[in-house]
């Protein structure tokens, strides 16, 4: 079983913060790393900043390694492919920034309520309904998409796991192949669930 982007209760500082606020600095933190970062050492002050952000949240250390796991099969292939063209001072800092938002990303999802989080963008998405957005729907395709990333990591977990059990070794398409036609049984069965209940209405 994942824990992936599931909720962790606590009574933390970033607990208590309100959703909005954490998601504001969420997209400034992105914002920040994506133009500021750009020598590898200048990665040293953004993962002590994201440290101290978990350890203000009171995320233990094997919780917040946790939710990098997942990526990281992503995270060396970019790296491999930037020191390939590039260098691997670019390597070093693309695999960074994308290593540190994943983490920052995990963190607001460890410590807000899916329904608080999903309430924050709805109020921040008010406004556009004067152009015909449908905040609703909005609403409820994140989330669906926050639910399924812990579904298909643990997929990949599961899969992961029969072929270690089988004593097979390590293939791309013997992972991919299973993983996705399990994320198409789990797409289909929500989507028969969500016509059941009229939402394609």
């Amino acid at each position: 079983m994942t824990t992936l982007g599931q909720y962790v209760p606590g009574a933390s500082l970033v607990h208590r913060m309100p959703a909005i606020t954490k998601l504001a600095i969420l997209v400034v933190v992105l914002l920040a790393m994506a133009i500021g970062v750009r020598e590898p050492w200048q990665l040293v002050p953004a993962a002590a900043v994201t440290a101290a952000a978990y350890a203000l949240s009171r995320i233990g250390p094997r919780a917040a390694l946790r939710q990098l796991r997942p990526a990281l099969w992503m995270l060396l292939f970019v790296g491999a492919f930037q020191w390939l063209f590039t260098s691997w001072q670019r390597a070093l800092v693309v695999v960074g920034v994308l290593g540190l938002s994943v983490a920052w990303a995990a963190l607001v999802s460890l410590t807000t309520r899916v329904l608080d989080m999903l309430d924050a963008i709805h109020r921040l998405l008010g406004p556009f309904r004067r152009f015909g957005v449908n905040t609703d729907r909005v609403g409820l395709v994140l989330a669906m998409t926050i639910r399924c990333i812990p579904l298909i990591s643990g997929l990949v977990a599961d899969v992961t796991e029969a072929r270690k059990a089988r004593g097979l070794g390590f293939s791309i398409r013997a992972l991919a192949v299973p993983v996705v036609i399990g994320a198409l049984r789990t797409a289909d069965a929500m989507g028969e669930a969500l016509a059941a209940r009229g939402v394609d209405d």
